[in-house]
């Protein structure tokens, strides 16, 4: 899947429950989704790429409607301990699904590029529900990708990553 259609498909998810001008703190650094979020009328703070395994109170800051974390979790060794601390009382998250055809995403040269989870979606629900969370609504995606081979064509119909509206139960 291009860049651009999750992105767009990342955005309809969100505004179909929060409108602009929410305020979002979105959980990584600044990146191109984020400057869409601003230019569709979000107010959007990012966190300052601080190791959140070490520092998870880091995902404190400001005083948002909603924080946002889009292929963050999976980077993490203890993503249970940021979700307990997210304040803010509605969370849109999306990770990649774990493939059966296809070994977790490892970065040849940056160590700080590569996947320590990928979830299938019951184990990502019951991370969420565990740290505090109610998913309010889901939905899946495939990703396909314009290569030959049998992996492009499972890409086609195996959906790829899973996005969640989780509210604030703890």
């Amino acid at each position: 899947m291009s860049h651009q259609r999750r992105y767009d498909k990342t955005l309809a998810f969100i505004r179909t429950t929060l409108s602009p001008p929410a305020r979002i703190l979105d959980i990584g650094t600044p990146n191109v989704f984020s400057e869409q979020m601003m230019k569709a009328g979000y107010s959007v703070v990012n966190t300052r790429g601080e190791d959140l395994d070490d520092d998870p109170a880091a995902v404190q800051r400001g005083n948002a409607d909603a924080a946002t974390a889009f292929e963050i979790f999976e980077h993490l060794l203890n993503p249970l301990g940021v979700l307990r601390h997210i304040q803010a009382p509605v969370l849109y998250a999306s990770v990649p699904l774990r493939l059966w055809f296809a070994p977790a995403y490892r970065h040849p040269t940056n160590r700080w590029d590569q996947h320590f989870h990928e979830f299938e979606d019951w184990q990502f629900d019951w991370l969420l529900e565990k740290s505090g969370w109610t998913i309010v609504r889901s939905e899946k995606w495939t990703s396909p990708v314009k290569k030959p081979g049998i992996r492009p064509i499972l890409r086609l119909f195996t959906p790829r990553y899973y996005i969640v509206e989780a509210h604030r139960t703890k």
